[in-house]
């Protein structure tokens, strides 16, 4: 069967109440957390994504028990120390969190594993991550010298390490940290800019002692983490794509509910204010230390930009949709520090131009970022999302201004964050709410 959606250029209003699906990055690490913790962990709001499913199944593997009854998941382990080596390879799919986090933890397990993942995950750059987990004393090896999957890891004693991040990146963060919690001495990792922090917020939550200060994070090895309860706030990721459906289609007005507004994740509302979107933000009780709130936008009359420095690690994930945006702005919008882009599920870069050239954009790609001059009438026609499920929304949410139909190559890849993506699309496009 052809995996391709068609959508109709029907330019109607976006209008609406809706609730996004769990945070893609506090899913991945509630279980992650969970499966090395004592005792029971539940998790409520759990995003049923395939990367969160991907990282289930490794845990499974490694002989954790773990039940999911829809958004709801429970998880039973009495700590790494328990867990059996697994007979099969872990496969973790499309997911560099799932990937590079595994990589931490097994380091300093007891047992040997393999991790592969699919096509993509295959190009991804590991030796970020290998590095400083080598430096630690990890046992890692795979192809290209451990550059690439499929790895090999056979899990050792580890010694804490002082580590000054040479790239903006909250998963090798992450998986430093994660070794750390079995490695001898205190880890410390130096950021040169700021990452998200959800780690750092759930180690605590499980009850690690961790301090963060001026961006150096400080870690004593030796410590168990206790089973507890994690409630997943909606995906400000997810709440992106429709933020800027919201502002760019006309005579609209959308309102999201229970979305996680940690400020390490909130790049894509200082963006919107900067162009001058009609946008209200109401802060709510946080979560599990992660704040929450909810957003309301309308349709806005908007201004290019430039955006970079310090912003972009707090909104790079969101980049394929502000191009967009962009494309909607009144003069030239200029994206810039965000070479990271180069390394994602594609090279976002190149595959948001050559997209958005597609429909008519005024847009061209630059080393480190794309420039874009607006406001122009995008038409339709066919799309690739190269297998990257933000690629994939972003040709979704053009469909809502398009003149003509667009057709989306590969659409299934949407479901790794998004499941009911098109659902979700559809109803908000009939005028419905989503609660």
């Amino acid at each position: 069967m052809k995996d391709s959606i068609k959508l109709s250029a029907n330019q109607l209003p976006i209008q609406g109440t809706l609730r996004v699906p769990g945070d893609k990055s506090i899913s991945h690490r509630s279980i992650m957390f969970g499966a090395m913790a004592q005792g029971r962990t539940t998790v409520s709001g759990f995003l049923l994504g395939d990367d969160c499913l991907s990282t289930i199944s490794c845990f499974q593997k490694l002989g954790v028990d773990i039940q999911v009854n829809d958004t709801n998941v429970i998880i039973n382990s009495d700590g790494m120390d328990k867990w059996i080596e697994p007979i099969e390879i872990l496969d973790t799919g499309n997911s560099g969190t799932t990937t590079r986090l595994m990589l931490g933890i097994l380091a300093g397990s007891d047992v040997h594993a393999v991790l592969v993942g699919d096509e993509s995950i295959a190009k991804r750059p590991m030796k970020r991550v290998i590095e400083p987990l080598r430096q630690m004393g990890a046992q890692i090896s795979g192809r290209s010298g451990g550059q690439f999957t499929p790895l090999a890891i056979q899990g050792t004693a580890l010694t804490a390490i002082d580590y000054t991040m040479p790239v903006a990146s909250a998963q090798v963060k992450s998986a430093i940290l994660l070794a750390g919690l079995r490695a001898q001495g205190v880890t410390t990792v130096r950021e040169m800019e700021v990452t998200r922090d959800h780690t750092e917020r759930m180690l605590s939550k499980f009850g690690a002692v961790i301090s963060s200060e001026n961006r150096v994070i400080k870690l004593q090895g030796g410590q168990q983490l206790t089973g507890t309860h994690v409630e997943v706030p909606g995906d400000i990721s997810s709440a992106a794509f429709f933020l800027v459906a919201g502002a760019i289609a006309k005579e609209s007005r959308i309102r999201l509910e229970h979305v996680g507004l940690n400020p390490t994740r909130t790049g894509i509302l200082d963006v919107l204010n900067l162009m001058g979107a009609k946008m209200e933000v109401e802060m709510n009780d946080s979560i599990d230390d992660e704040p929450i709130g909810s957003v309301t936008i309308n349709s806005s009359v908007l201004k290019g930009i430039e955006i970079g420095g310090d912003l972009i690690p707090r909104l790079i994930d969101e980049i394929p949709i502000i191009a967009l945006l962009a494309t909607q702005a009144h003069g030239t919008t200029v994206i810039k520090d965000a070479e990271e882009l180069k390394v994602k599920e594609t090279d976002r870069i190149s595959a948001v131009v050559d997209e958005l050239k597609k429909l008519g954009a005024d847009i061209e790609g630059t080393n480190d970022g794309m420039i874009i001059r607006g406001p122009v009438t995008l038409s339709g026609g066919q799309l690739q999302s190269y297998g990257d499920h933000r690629i994939g929304m972003m040709a979704a949410i053009a469909s809502v201004i398009a003149t003509q139909p667009i057709e989306i190559e590969q659409a299934s890849c949407i479901s790794v964050s998004y499941p009911n993506f098109f659902e979700h699309l559809h109803i908000m496009s009939s005028s419905g709410t989503l609660r």
